[in-house]
């Protein structure tokens, strides 16, 4: 398969990006636009009420479209915006999917199972386009161990996309006939979810519906140039736009900010379980090439695992470790004003010894301040609550990461390895659109990298607080994507020595209302590294993202 330039071939090209407000989709738009300023315009679907909501415009390549990608032709209501985008498209990026393991069934379906068949049904509408690229999860896998290969899932497992379609309409239709409250919808969909996932040998929802988005793709794309990228567990940047950059505080990092309070004493886990992590950045380097080499040259081997666990394994283990020196050495703050004091993390490889150690060690002493609490009349009603939320988010941190601090199972990477051996013949490039895992040294990335990113997060969300407004299935508002989105989208573009930055009254009233300091608002641009990181008072309780 043949390369050539990847900048060159950005150049002039019109692309649709989906699922914007994701961490991987923000990583590949200030790519794109940092290393190719003259492309020729990115169309940026979000979830909004309507077009003049979303169509917000700054600089000259990006336009806001507002959509849906769980409705049919993207949710479009413009009908010259969607005769436009099937003539002018030349690339298709999906990021969009609903990542939270236990989500509602029916609204992590509709993005990532039926909003992945729109999207090729649109695709195949767009008459200039050179490639779909489709962000999936290498996590399709299921519970398979040894060596899992870059192979499509036509059939997986007798799923049938109809019969779910049918099991979650009968389901809603059941509950609401019953007169139930949004409160017990909720609840009843969510277990649904993880239902039928289990059922058919999923771990979780996310997966479960990413699998049958991704299935239906491959076989519904007929003559399309599909790339399907597999990504294992992403964490922040390795290098650009630079070190460091965490976007949330899930997966891994969710450890790292519980350990560092003193909130994680044990875990569930085999201590030779391989943690298949990568950066977001080789991620997007990697989506970026595959995505030239497949617009030049199509080819039936279009699926990518991108991660490190056969070339560079990080084991959960080593992890955890990491967290430990990291936070022994750079204690936060409690309450009191004085250092916390982090142990390792005791990781119990039985489920009964797990349950056994939580209930002597903390169940038990729960019982017994309640009964305290009662006689002394709520005496101990703040230790209590402190005790009963740290062993809340315990158990549930050990059962959603449960199937992950087990698996079994080592990605191949033929495919992305090939793909790697076709940007050698340009170093520039090759040190341009960098992807390979064995460069990365473990200790020195966490200890110097990541889990300082990680606080960096942490700090710019106490700065500039941010309120859930993405939720699963909420349509975004004009005054949510002016002060949410677009202060999370402003690309540097080095090559034009300028920032892509709102530019509108509007925009800066909102800057100046909240009072950013100068650093805070550089790190919301992407102009400098995270900041240094200083002492400061991390929340009181559990941190549970």
């Amino acid at each position: 398969m043949e390369l050539g330039s990847v900048v060159e071939f950005l150049e002039n090209k019109i692309i649709l990006v989906s699922g914007v407000t994701g961490f991987v989709a923000k990583v590949f738009i200030e790519k794109i636009l940092r290393v190719q300023p003259n492309v020729k315009k990115l169309y940026l679907l979000i979830r909004a009420a309507d077009t003049e909501s979303a169509a917000l415009r700054f600089q000259n390549e990006i336009t806001f479209v507002a959509g849906d990608i769980s409705s049919e032709d993207l949710g479009l209501k413009d009908s010259n915006l969607k005769e436009e985008l099937w003539n002018e498209l030349d690339v298709m990026v999906n990021s969009a999917a609903i990542t939270k393991f236990d989500e509602r069934y029916d609204v992590a379906f509709g993005i990532n199972t039926l909003g992945a068949i729109h999207l090729v049904n649109f695709a195949k509408k767009c008459v200039k386009l050179k490639v779909f690229v489709h962000v999936s999860t290498a996590y399709v896998a299921g519970e398979r161990t040894g060596l899992i290969l870059e192979n499509p899932l036509d059939g997986a497992s007798g799923l049938d996309f109809d019969a779910e379609m049918k099991v979650i309409d009968q389901k809603l239709n059941e509950i609401k006939t019953k007169g139930a409250s949004q409160k017990e919808i909720t609840l009843v969909m969510k277990n649904l979810g993880t239902e039928r996932a289990k059922i058919h040998g999923w771990p979780n929802t996310y997966v479960f519906t990413k699998t049958m988005g991704e299935m239906i793709m491959q076989q519904s794309k007929e003559n399309l140039s599909l790339v399907i990228i597999r990504p294992t567990i992403v964490s922040g940047t390795y290098k650009e736009p630079f070190p460091g950059w965490v976007e949330d505080l899930k997966t891994i990092n969710a450890l790292f900010v519980a350990s560092a309070q003193g909130n994680l004493p044990c875990l569930v886990g085999e201590t030779k379980t391989i943690m298949d992590v990568i950066p977001v950045d080789m991620v997007v380097n990697a989506m970026i090439v595959a995505m030239v080499a497949h617009a030049k040259q199509p080819s039936d081997a279009n699926i990518y695992h991108v991660g490190s666990s056969l070339r560079n394994p990080v084991t959960l283990v080593s992890i955890l470790d990491y967290g430990f020196v990291y936070f022994t050495k750079k204690p936060w703050i409690n309450k009191q004003g004085k250092p916390i004091e982090v142990s390792k993390i005791i990781l119990f490889s039985s489920i009964a010894s797990f349950h056994g150690y939580m209930q002597i060690c903390y169940l038990l002493p729960l019982k017994g301040l309640q009964l305290a609490n009662t006689v002394f009349h709520n005496f101990f009603k703040g230790v209590y609550n402190d005790l009963r939320k740290k062993v809340k988010f315990v158990m549930r941190v050990a059962e959603i990461y449960k199937p992950y601090f087990y698996f079994n199972g080592i990605f191949d990477d033929t495919n992305t390895e090939k793909l790697r051996m076709t940007t050698k013949g340009s170093r520039t490039e090759t040190d341009l659109f960098y992807f390979d895992p064995d460069s990365i040294e473990w200790r020195d990335y966490f200890m110097n990298t990541h889990i300082p990113g990680v606080e960096n997060i942490l700090q710019q969300k106490r700065a500039f607080p941010i309120t859930k407004v993405f939720r699963s299935g909420h349509v975004l508002s004009d005054k949510t994507i002016t002060e949410r989105v677009m202060p999370m989208i402003f690309i540097q573009s080095s090559r034009m020595g300028n920032t892509h930055f709102p530019v509108s009254h509007r925009d800066k009233t909102y800057f100046q209302r909240q009072l950013l300091s100068k650093m805070t608002l550089n790190v919301l641009r992407n102009q400098i590294g995270p900041a240094p990181i200083c002492r400061w008072k991390p929340m009181s309780g559990i941190y549970a993202p």
